[in-house]
């Protein structure tokens, strides 16, 4: 009685585990010999033997469980049975599915297609994404890119190394591994005062020790700003600032106000703003460098690729946009 038992369950399972034997050549045996009418012209299309396309059909068919194909022999052409007409609208739609497959696989592979998740903070965000989210979406208009904004360059960092970001922005250079970079653009300082500063009638570019003799307001999360406050301190004077945020908009708009001046890179700036005025420091103080960060560890898709090769290029005209101007 056990035995049986077993018998019965072993019966089972290979009845309902008969269908994974299918496989996509039986199906193309079966479209072939529909469009052809026989198995010999079936077999040189597919370029197998004739015995080897009925193998194939007996082996669909005992797949199946059904007669597929009418074999009435002598001159008369053979025909496929109901249960064989079903199976090729079947076969018919797996064909599409895995054309589909084929050419978003493809599209994958040369970066036409597929997620790709960025990191950036706020000036980058406002002067440069812009334009590259348009440059790159006009070549690769199937790749969704996903943006993550931060104040925090850090956190972008440490998202990177967790899988959760593909690529991010950053300032330059990064410390240690794991990951690889590249240069993007150079950034100067400037200084921003409200309109009217006696700082903008001078003659000459005003000295460090001349900025640190006026309050200051600054940005909290900012790590090319710890390399500012170094210099500024190296000048002789602690850096008097009066106040700090997290927004371009907030620190400009105090320095509008009169609050205090700011040095500040120029992508932060919006220099049409009535309010303030802008004094180019003429190198005083090395540049921040902005570039792009993976983990050198993952592989890279085509659309990463790709992107870094877009930012390459509208970077380089932005550059090109500020020399001029």
């Amino acid at each position: 009685m056990r035995l049986a038992t077993l018998l019965a369950w072993y019966s089972l399972i290979m009845e309902s585990d008969r269908w994974l034997g299918l496989d996509l050549r039986h199906l193309i045996a079966l479209k072939t010999i529909a469009d052809e009418g026989s198995f010999g012209r079936a077999a040189e299309r597919l370029g197998y033997t004739q015995s080897a396309i009925s193998q194939q059909i007996a082996t669909l068919e005992r797949i199946v469980g059904l007669r597929l194909i009418d074999r009435p022999g002598g001159p008369r052409a053979i025909s496929l049975t109901e249960a064989g007409r079903i199976l090729l609208r079947h076969a018919d739609a797996i064909q599409a599915r895995i054309l589909a497959a084929k050419a978003d696989m493809s599209a994958l592979e040369a970066g036409d297609a597929g997620r790709l998740r960025v990191g950036t903070f706020q000036s980058v965000g406002a002067k440069v994404i812009p334009q590259l989210l348009r440059s790159f979406s006009e070549s690769h208009p199937q790749v969704e890119v996903v943006l993550r904004e931060s104040q925090d360059e850090d956190e972008l960092l440490e998202m990177i190394e967790r899988g959760e970001l593909d690529i991010t922005f950053w300032t330059l250079p990064v410390l240690g591994s794991p990951f690889d970079t590249v240069e993007l653009l150079r950034d100067p300082y400037v200084l921003v005062v409200p309109a009217g500063s006696p700082l903008t009638e001078l003659k000459r570019t005003p000295t460090l020790k001349e900025i640190v003799l006026h309050p200051l307001v600054g940005f909290n999360q900012c790590r090319a700003m710890t390399h500012v406050d170094l210099q500024l301190t190296a000048a002789g004077r602690t850096p008097n600032y009066v106040f700090r945020s997290d927004n371009n908009g907030t620190v400009q708009g105090l320095v509008g106000a009169g609050v205090g001046i700011s040095i500040s890179p120029r992508l932060t700036v919006e220099e049409g703003d009535p309010s303030i005025a802008v004094v180019d420091l003429h190198g005083r103080l090395e540049p921040r460098v902005i570039g792009l960060v993976w983990h050198k560890d993952r592989h890279r898709s085509a659309a990463s690729e790709a992107f870094v090769e877009s930012a390459i290029a509208v970077c380089s005209e932005l550059s090109a946009e500020a020399a001029a101007a």
